[in-house]
């Protein structure tokens, strides 16, 4: 009887999915960048960057689809070069900072979409209010052992988002036809993850 039920014990056991191998990678933002380009004058693209930003990503290396990804960006650092351009970016025209010092985005599904690539949902929230948003990823590369023994990888990502979306409506009209500012916002994201020890 005892065989019997070590036995059944052993079927159930074997019977049971993989137990998953996750694990967590963090951001360095020494090596990472968080871009943006937008329509200026209907003529041509300014672009930007956000300079503070953190986040972790959780790799599932037995099913990449169980994976999760969490960024958080400080909006007071972006940053377009252009100093008087910055200041009302940060005010209550567009991200108004002081009010929501920060954007999120929260993975909710992983999907993959091809040899090396992935499409991730999540939700985004800008300006005190959130929105499903799909980002179109590439990697993560293969692991690499850096100088100081610690692992890395690296990914590419990329979403489009309508910035009136998330209230970001400031605008002016052109003598000639159009807007100063487009809508549609391009977000570009290198990143180059550690693994936790």
């Amino acid at each position: 009887m005892k065989r019997l039920i070590a036995s059944l014990a052993t079927v159930a056991v074997l019977s049971l999915p993989t137990l998953s191998q996750a694990a967590t990678w963090t951001i360095d933002q020494e090596h990472s960048s968080i871009a943006f380009k937008v329509r200026h004058l209907m003529v041509a693209n300014v672009k930007g960057l956000f300079e503070k930003f953190k986040g972790t990503v959780v790799i599932d290396e037995n099913d990449i689809t169980r994976s999760k990804v969490e960024v958080s960006i400080d909006t007071a650092s972006i940053n377009t070069n252009v100093a008087k351009r910055d200041e009302h970016l940060r005010s209550p025209d567009f991200f108004d900072v002081a009010k929501y010092p920060a954007m999120t985005f929260v993975s909710t599904k992983v999907v993959k979409a091809g040899t090396g690539k992935l499409k991730v949902t999540g939700d985004l929230t800008l300006h005190g209010v959130t929105r499903e948003v799909v980002l179109d990823v590439e990697g993560p590369s293969k692991e690499s052992k850096d100088p100081w023994g610690n692992l890395r990888s690296g990914a590419t990502a990329s979403a489009k988002v309508n910035r009136k979306d998330f209230g970001l409506n400031w605008n002016k009209a052109l003598e000639t036809g159009g807007v100063v500012v487009g809508d549609e916002v391009t977000i570009t994201l290198e990143v180059e993850l550690i693994k936790a020890k």
